[in-house]
């Protein structure tokens, strides 16, 4: 299968053929005692040779996965290579064993070639079904070994085909966590999100939540949430215990403004008591003299024809007992700018500006 004249080896195979002046060399002299899965050499094989496996399912290209693949080969190049196998000896071309989606990175790049190792057995079977997936605590050593050797956050991002915060949320997702949390979690698959929530507890409750989630396998952000609301105030490290009210200026100050206050207060309702009978009469003056007015049908239909708005504040107090009624009445019907109005017009128990507003002041002085 290695006399096709596109398929050129990239390097030698671990054991090369000994000299004759190698007797001592490290390597065995003998056929090794094993059966091996593959060629020891890898294997430069155009693109256009190898036929996939198996159907690749519509719109695979359009996904992240596929995305961070493209990225991962365009910018650190292709780390695994291909699997292949000769179906047929006398026939040109190569199966794919394993690779489908490096194969369609490779021809979107422009890419002609691709580094293979050709298998001796057809062991689809094998390939993608025996990875260990790296758990989130791992990848979070591995991005902190790379940026501690030279390698860029910018560079991540490129190989990841993700954001820049997404690295940086990557790579500080351990902050501010207690390491039995974090031995709990080693080998388990999370998002950052969740010890963003456990980063807001103390150490012993961060334990406790981890523990939980693990207990009910929902290692999620939700989870972390719930946990954290649940935990007591107590145990956050987010939680300020509220300080003791502290009195605004000067306690003194505000007792002599609180007496200039009432003082005036006092002057006030003793002015209103002092008028309050002379004003009351004043009042029931007016709305005699404002009921004999209306009881003449010219005065009314001139008012009526004229000053519409008036007529109806002057049927508004005649109708009112109490000043209270008439406030509650007038937001009624015309809401709280009417009821403003009528204060105004009809004060409480002061007659003396319900009559100077008509300019009948002359009638009742």
């Amino acid at each position: 299968m290695n006399d096709l004249s596109t398929v050129k080896p990239l390097y030698p195979g671990a054991f090369p053929q000994p000299g004759t002046d190698d007797s001592d060399a490290p390597y065995p002299k003998a056929p090794l005692n094993l059966t091996l899965g593959f060629d020891l050499e890898t294997f430069q094989i155009p693109l256009e040779e190898l036929m996939p496996s198996k159907k690749v399912p519509d719109g695979i290209m359009t996904t992240r996965k596929f995305k961070q693949i493209v990225s991962s080969i365009r910018e650190i190049g292709l780390i695994e290579p291909l699997s292949v196998i000769k179906p047929d000896p006398e026939a040109a071309g190569f199966l794919l064993l394993d690779g489908n989606l490096r194969v369609l990175a490779l021809k979107e790049l422009g890419q002609d070639t691709a580094p293979c190792l050709i298998a001796k057995d057809f062991e689809t079977y094998t390939y993608n079904h025996r990875i260990n997936r790296l758990s989130t605590v791992q990848e979070h050593y591995m991005l902190r070994r790379a940026i501690d050797k030279g390698v860029s956050k910018e560079r991540l991002a490129r190989a990841f085909n993700v954001n820049l915060s997404t690295i940086n949320s990557r790579i500080n997702l351990l902050h501010g966590i207690c390491p039995k949390a974090v031995e709990l979690l080693q080998d388990h698959q999370f998002t950052p999100d969740v010890t963003r929530h456990l980063r807001k507890m103390k150490a012993a409750r961060q334990i406790e939540a981890v523990e939980l989630m693990i207990a009910a396998n929902t290692i999620t952000a939700a989870h972390a949430d719930a946990l954290l609301k649940a935990t007591p105030p107590e145990q956050r490290t987010d939680y300020k215990p509220p300080l003791p009210e502290q009195p605004k200026g000067d306690p003194l100050e505000q007792i002599v403004k609180l007496e200039r206050e009432m003082s005036q207060v006092q002057e006030k309702y003793k002015h209103a008591e002092e008028n309050y009978g002379s004003e009351l009469l004043n009042l029931v003056v007016a709305k005699g003299y404002l009921k004999k007015l209306m009881e003449n049908e010219a005065v009314r239909s001139y008012v009526a024809r004229h000053a519409p708005e008036i007529l109806e504040q002057f049927e508004l107090a005649l109708n009112t007992v109490s000043m209270e009624e008439a406030v509650e009445q007038a937001e009624r019907e015309e809401g709280s700018s009417t009821a403003e109005t009528a204060a105004q017009t009809y004060p409480a128990q002061d007659g003396t500006e319900a009559i100077s507003d008509l300019g009948m002041n002359g009638p009742l002085g």
